[in-house]
């Protein structure tokens, strides 16, 4: 297959993934609040892109459709998990990234980072800041907001050189030799030869790195969320996970997942059996995986009650933060 026909080929099967597959995305709530910006262009080393797809404002923070930009890089792979409304990205330095739809934590290469707003789902793509989608596809940007348009650099390697070390090349490009070595998955400075090719855009999210969880937190978060709320929405879920985290963060309740759900009586399966027989469906484990990762739909909500079954002064007190499903999550 010569370049022409493999060009033609790779633009049609990332035409199939982010068009048709994409299009039976839901909207995101949060994406209800960022107005559509029409007119956007895309610049990548200076040949101009067509974005077909409006780009979209929020906070005064352009978010672009994370695909359709992928798409432009030619990155390796692209993908769509309608399932879990996830994009994974490989990008052409061969990082997979993972972007979930309102979760502010992103995967790349398997480590966690925190971002500092979170990706949505709109018109059945995801957006997610340019600046952010620059640093993961190793590029630069600059946005001319009179002409609305981003330009991108791409970044290549820098080759390491008699002269031109580890230390040089971290000055000339505004990084530290420790971000560089974490950047290109090395422990010491010693590994960094002549010759040696590095990356050298390095993402924000890296001096964020996600707060990490356990397995058995996890484990016990998706027990008991299922017990409670397995025949409730993805969302209710998602509640019911959160109210858990929230309590965790709260100085009147336990600090840990499992202190939480086993003291008190809050919640009953934690003591009559119900939740060691618990089998959490895959929407659950999604919702829990979610809110593990920052994803939170009640805010600081610490109470969640069925009012046609739970009533009472201290219930009718609390101050309501929204109501899903069966359940009335409240503070």
């Amino acid at each position: 297959m010569n370049d022409i026909s493999k060009r033609v080929w790779y633009a049609v099967a990332m035409a199939l993934v982010v068009g048709l597959v994409w299009a039976a995305a839901p909207v995101s709530p949060a994406s209800a609040a960022a107005e559509v910006v029409h007119g956007v262009t895309i610049e990548i080393d200076g040949e101009p892109k067509a974005l077909n797809e409006p780009a979209r404002m929020r906070e005064g923070r352009l978010f672009v459709p994370v695909a359709r930009v992928a798409e432009m890089f030619e990155v390796k792979a692209l993908s769509w998990n309608a399932a879990h409304q996830e994009t994974t990205i490989v990008n052409t330095a061969g990082d997979t990234i993972v972007l979930g739809d309102g979760v502010p934590v992103v995967y790349f290469n398997d480590e966690r980072y925190r971002m500092d707003t979170a990706p949505f789902v709109a018109g059945g793509r995801m957006y997610v800041p340019l600046r952010h989608v620059a640093e993961l596809l190793h590029a630069s940007v600059h946005w001319d907001a009179e002409q609305l348009r981003a330009i991108f650099t791409v970044q290549q390697p820098v080759v390491v050189e008699e002269g031109f070390d580890l230390r040089e090349i971290s000055v000339q490009y505004g990084s530290s030799s420790a971000q560089l070595l974490m950047r290109n998955g090395l422990q010491t400075a010693e590994q960094v030869k002549v010759g040696t090719e590095l990356l050298v855009v390095v993402p924000s999210i890296f001096d964020h790195k996600a707060e990490p969880y356990t397995e058995a937190d996890f484990n016990l978060l998706a027990k008991i969320t299922q017990v409670e709320s397995g025949y409730e929405s993805y969302e209710g879920q998602l509640a019911v996970a959160n109210v858990i985290l929230n309590r965790v963060k709260h100085a009147d309740f336990p600090d840990t997942v499992r202190d939480v759900i086993y003291s008190g009586r809050q919640f009953p399966p934690a003591h009559n059996g119900k939740l060691d027989r618990s089998v959490p469906n895959a929407s659950v484990k999604r919702a829990v995986k979610d809110a593990l990762n920052g994803k939170n739909n009640v805010g600081q909500a610490v109470y969640f009650y069925n009012p046609r079954v739970t009533r009472g002064s201290f219930w009718s007190g609390l101050q309501t933060v929204a109501t899903i499903g069966n359940h009335r999550f409240a503070k």
